[in-house]
């Protein structure tokens, strides 16, 4: 009796078992998961800011020479070549020429850790006068029109450092920049514009004076322009339209500076600064430029 209800109870277990788990995982056991696939290694980027440092500098020494500090050239240029590479790199060793700024652009990486860095130059050659017939002493050099010259220039990455590899190419530069292309036209609020044009010129006075605390909003903090710069006036002011107590114009302003007039733009905020019984606007901000 014992035997047969034990036997009952085991064929129960074994049905409930089987809804449970399911007669097929019985049969066809469950596949192993699949093995994860190693997870891809990023490459590592191309040291592009040490490209341009290395050939900024190697451009600066390679096209700025005098036959008269030959060694010195190749001193500075055996600082970013390879052990045992012609440090003259080309030149003659004749003339003289002078580097003014140097400015590196764009690296394209080519293969092998390799890559091209552009770098533009501005240069003035030196022209060394020949003394007057009967005369010892020859005239001052003459100096030529200064010019923008671009440099493309051969690097490799090893072992985390940058070497130029090669003589480097002398390329053109565009005559103009691109074009740039249409924004929108800012609508301006002339009754804004001359209630507040008696601050901005006063501002841009205090501005160049070098004091801007008494002119400024509370709380605002705008550095005045260092000594030698001379207010001349404000030729145009506009304040955009819009509302609030923060407002945003254009300033045009002229500038006496190093002998010259010059006219820049300003895009200034203005805050209204409110008293008991009354209010005025007031300089918050001033950034170059018209955007």
């Amino acid at each position: 009796m014992f035997a047969r209800r034990l036997g009952r109870g085991l064929v129960w277990f074994v049905v409930v078992l089987a809804a449970i788990t399911g007669v097929r995982a019985w049969v066809i056991p469950p596949k192993a998961p699949a093995p994860k696939a190693p997870a891809a290694k990023a490459e590592a980027a191309y040291p592009d800011e040490a490209a341009q440092a290395v050939a900024a500098r190697f451009a600066r020494a390679y096209l700025g020479w005098d036959e008269d500090k030959a060694e010195e050239r190749e001193q500075l240029l055996a600082s970013v070549l390879p052990p045992d590479t012609d440090a003259a790199m080309g030149w003659d060793g004749h003339g003289r020429q002078d580097v003014l700024a140097v400015q590196p652009g764009a690296v394209t990486e080519t293969k092998n850790g390799q890559a091209r860095v552009r770098v533009e130059v501005l240069l003035r050659p030196v022209i060394e006068a020949e003394p007057a017939k009967g005369k010892k002493k020859a005239p001052a050099p003459a100096e030529q029109p200064a010019r923008w010259v671009g440099l493309d220039v051969p690097v490799v990455e090893s072992s985390g450092q940058i070497a130029v590899t090669g003589r480097p190419g002398l390329v053109g530069i565009p005559e103009h920049g691109p074009k740039a292309p249409d924004t929108p036209t800012t609508q301006t609020d002339p009754e804004l514009s001359t209630q507040t044009e008696g601050a901005v010129d006063k501002f841009f006075a205090a501005y160049a004076a070098g004091d801007t605390d008494a002119v400024t909003a509370p709380g605002a903090s705008v550095p005045a322009l260092p000594a030698g710069v001379e207010y001349k006036g404000l030729v145009s002011w506009s304040a955009d339209s819009g509302g609030g107590d923060t407002r945003t114009g254009t300033a045009l302003v002229s500038w006496s500076l190093a002998g010259a007039s010059v006219e820049q733009v300003y895009r200034v905020t203005i805050t209204r600064v409110s008293t008991s019984d009354a209010h005025r606007w007031q300089v918050d901000d001033v950034r170059g430029g018209s955007t």
